[in-house]
């Protein structure tokens, strides 16, 4: 009897499924509402013929966690639980349960409460004095209702003229501070300080020199003062002659800044003059600098002596001239040189103190042309023009040799004339007859019919023709010969220096860029290989310089131009891109010689910090307008002479034109341990995944050039990584830069944090470190007890003030209630009310530690796979 009533309930059962598709679900999860931090539990219970595959779905979206329990109730009966172990505002939404396409239950919303969270914060302001501003604060719950309060120089401000979350200044005349604080049932949480700056006439520039100079002209460079808090926008240079010995200023140049350097042309050689220099911002213009006297360097002499005659005085020659004018000797005439040129026959030069000299036998000079010339420090200036010495005749006197020396000239002159004639009309001849497409063959009677074609151009068969090698030569798109055409650079200006590396596809080396202004700079210069056949070598190339073309930020390698190199028979012409000369290479290598070089040196954790945010405000630039790096690391990273990191190699970059993704579309060789999970999975790029390999690159710079990873293949990668496992916390990196670095692996992209945040969370790292042993204001955090913790605990419960172990793990640091404000994004510090909701509860759940793994520094080249 029992088991017909079993088998009547399991067929009742059955029925009832099959008539709502197999499936139907007897529990739904339930609205919560829960304070931030706390624990929260979702369920869900589905009848179903065989075991179904339930999932939960959060706004649309898979949910991938551990925190997931499966339990069977009874026979065709199961249960499901989702586990939250410390609710954050990113964890508000709506969540439901789904069976494969079969059926979904109904759904429930979670709602976060905590202190309020700030959308907008007051931003420091520059302006003119008595100028009106406004300042911004907004902050949301839940819970709502939010107040917001601002604070002035310390002072809270009671009587407000507009609304709270806009304050509207009339104007100022004093540097101040300000900063807001939002209020709700939960606590309270503190912007950021706003200061305000007034602008002011900026300070007299400083530290003026004048440097070697040439061809008269003059290069200086300054130091700009305090600008004022207003960016500088011109300096005016004045040139006075002896102006210390009441001269008169005779020239005013301006220019724009920065740099602040420039060239003084039009000066005289070998002069006295003094200089100083004033700049300009928005307010005004500052006090002028104190004079700098300097001299021009000598110079050639610009003229040739005149009027060069001889005389013979018994067997003597005597040869003189006219002495320069004083404009023309640039400096101090350290004599002359005399020069003679017989029978083709150039003799050796005499050196002469005086305006003349006096040679004896003159029958040695005979049929001799003479020419003179001024030297001084500097060197010889023009040859004068050449005077002639007749040969000797006994019966002419000098004015009659000279008079057979012009016969004896013209006829000469006659003869090689008629001789040149006869030449030429032979060689016209001789052309007729060897020209391609003469006339074959006499025109007559007997004749066969012949062709006469005359030839359009002219070809030389001993060599190419040389011609100017264009962009058109390359066969690239026309979209990317538009791009390039105003950055192309003659390969005439450049000179190419020794070998700084090379790769698969290209070499770098050193170079000499000849600017427009006849100055030389020093450069990189980016070479394909010469070995290169296809024209798509090419175009991606020159892709990527365009792409760098578009780029400027101090963070962002900025292209310089592209020039062309004709090698050998080669059908393509070679590109090569130039770029500025970065001192102290790639970023990698400098973290590695720190440590295994030669001379070992120490970079202080200020020093590390301040490359990681010169790459995160490189790559904010990238993403702001729309690229997508996909090959960011230590390596691609350049240190310039100031130790400023710029991003480089764009070889893999992508523009996103619509959407916010770019998908790989074939295979190629991929640096796999920097690339994120959604990555190694579909070949999906956003800027989000540009955040993870951020992650990696900031942890590279904290172990000084480490390769991440150790002991883990390439190809074990991805699953590595799917079973929750990341790099660990380096020794000696603080907390706060290892969540950070964590929060950059988000399993979710949409998680990770934008790189305007990061740079937030960067900067207040920084700024705590650059306090040295200054006191930080103590900040109660309630952690659910319900008691006051004493100052010290509270102290040392702050992620800046512990000395915990030095090896910590993300799920560690995310998941620690006295830490999990710093994974908000902000610089925000909270005070937490102890008597608002209800308590916290203990943290004792599984987590994802990171898996040590043995340091060992990996083969560089062993970071690509094939994907």
């Amino acid at each position: 009897m029992k088991d017909l009533v079993y088998w009547l309930l399991v067929c009742t059962t059955a029925a009832r499924l099959l008539g709502a598709g197999g499936v139907r679900f007897t529990k739904n999860p339930s609205n919560v509402t829960v304070s931030q931090g706390n624990t929260v539990k979702l369920e869900c219970a589905v009848e179903a013929l065989e075991e179904p595959d339930i999932i939960w779905m959060k706004d649309g979206v898979h949910v991938h966690s551990a925190d997931q329990m499966f339990v069977p109730l009874d026979h065709g009966h199961w249960q499901t639980f989702y586990r939250i172990p410390s609710v954050q505002r990113a964890d508000a939404g709506k969540y439901w349960c789904e069976v494969e396409d079969l059926a979904s239950s109904d759904p429930a919303w979670m709602t976060v409460e905590g202190v309020p969270h700030f959308v907008l914060e007051p931003q420091d302001v520059f302006v003119l004095p008595d100028m009106s501003f406004n300042l911004t604060c907004a902050a949301v719950g839940p819970p709502e209702p939010v107040k917001v309060i601002w604070w002035f120089q310390g002072k809270k401000l009671e009587k407000l003229e507009s609304s709270s979350s806009i304050l509207n200044i009339h104007g100022m005349k004093k540097n101040a501070e300000f900063h807001c604080e939002a209020h709700n049932e939960r606590g309270l949480a503190i912007s950021r300080t706003a200061r305000v700056h007034i602008t002011a006439l900026p300070e007299a520039p400083t530290e003026l020199h004048v440097h070697g100079s040439g061809d008269c002209n003059a290069s200086l460079s300054w130091k700009p003062g305090f600008n004022g808090y207003s960016e500088l926008r011109n300096c005016t240079i004045q040139v006075g002659n002896n102006v210390q010995e009441k001269g008169e200023i005779f020239l005013e140049k301006s220019v724009l800044v920065p740099p602040y350097n420039a060239t003084i042309s039009g000066l005289k050689c070998f002069s006295n003059y003094s200089i100083r220099v004033s700049c300009s911002n928005e307010v005004g213009t500052s006090p002028i600098s104190s004079w700098v006297d300097f001299t021009t360097p000598e110079s050639v002499p610009s003229g040739a002596p005149q009027n060069l005659s001889f005389q013979l005085i018994d067997f003597s020659l005597v040869l003189s001239w006219v002495p320069l004018y004083q404009n023309e000797t640039n400096g101090v005439l350290s004599g002359h040189k005399v020069q003679w040129n017989r029978a083709g026959d150039i003799q050796e030069s005499l050196f002469s103190l005086a305006t003349m000299v006096n040679l004896s036998d003159w029958r040695y000079f005979s049929n001799a042309s003479l020419r003179v010339c001024a030297c001084n420090a500097a060197g010889c200036g023009p040859w004068s023009l050449p005077v002639l010495v007749p040969a000797e005749k006994s019966a002419m006197s000098l004015n009659q040799r000279s008079h057979l020396w012009v016969v004896i000239f013209f006829g000469i002159f006659i003869i090689f004339s008629f001789l040149g004639l006869l030449i030429a009309l032979f060689l016209r001849q001789r052309r007729k007859e060897m020209l391609f497409g003469g006339i074959f063959g006499p025109d007559t009677p007997d004749a066969q019919l012949t062709v006469s074609y005359t030839a359009a151009r002219s070809f030389n068969r001993r060599g190419p023709e040389h011609s100017e090698i264009t962009l058109d030569s390359l066969g690239i798109s026309e979209e990317l010969k538009k791009k390039l055409q105003d950055v192309l650079i003659s390969e005439s200006q450049l000179n190419l220096g020794h070998l700084l590396g090379k790769g698969e596809f290209s070499s770098v080396r050193e170079a000499y860029l000849k600017m427009q202004d006849g100055s030389v700079k020093k450069v990189a210069v980016k070479v394909l290989k010469a070995d290169v056949s296809c024209s798509s070598d090419i175009e991606q190339c020159l892709r990527e310089a365009a792409y760098m073309k578009e780029f400027h930020h101090p963070n962002v390698l900025k292209l310089i131009g592209i020039s062309l190199h004709r090698h050998g028979q080669q059908r393509l012409p070679v590109p090569m891109v130039i770029l500025p000369f970065m001192k102290h290479g790639d970023l990698h290598t400098f973290l590695l010689m720190s440590r295994l070089g030669d001379n070992p040196f120490t970079l202080s954790l200020q020093t590390l910090l301040q490359f990681t945010l010169d790459v995160a405000r490189g790559m904010e630039y990238l993403s702001l307008r729309k690229f997508i790096h996909r090959d960011l690391a230590a390596r691609n990273c350049m240190l310039s002479k100031d130790m400023r990191v710029c991003v480089a190699d764009f070889g893999l970059s992508k523009k996103i034109y619509s959407g916010d993704y770019y998908r790989q579309g074939s295979a190629s060789k991929l640096p796999v341990k920097w690339i994120a999970l959604e990555s190694l999975a579909d070949n999906i790029y956003t800027t989000q995944s540009d955040v993870w390999a951020f992650g990696v690159t900031v942890w590279e710079i904290m172990t000084l050039g480490q390769t991440p990873y150790p002991g883990v293949e390439n190809s074990e990668v991805y699953e590595y990584l799917i079973k929750g496992n990341r790099l660990k916390q380096p020794p000696d990196c603080p907390d706060e830069i290892y969540r950070t670095m964590c929060r950059c692996w988000n399993t979710n992209p949409k998680e990770r944090p934008g790189f305007d945040q990061l740079i937030l969370e960067l900067e207040a790292v920084s700024a705590r470190l650059s306090q040295d042993s200054s006191k930080m204001e103590l900040l109660y955090i309630n952690v659910g007890n319900g008691s006051h913790a004493s100052e010290e605990e509270v102290a040392g419960g702050l992620p800046w003030h512990q000395s915990g172990p030095s090896e910590r793990f993300c799920d560690d640091l995310l998941n620690d209630p006295a830490e999990i404000h710093g994974a908000v994004g902000s610089d925000y510090r909270y005070i937490m009310d102890p008597y608002a909701g209800p308590e916290v509860e203990n943290q004792s759940g599984q987590t994802l530690g990171c898996t040590t793994q043995p340091e060992d520094d990996e083969d560089e080249e062993d970071v690509f796979l094939k994907a």
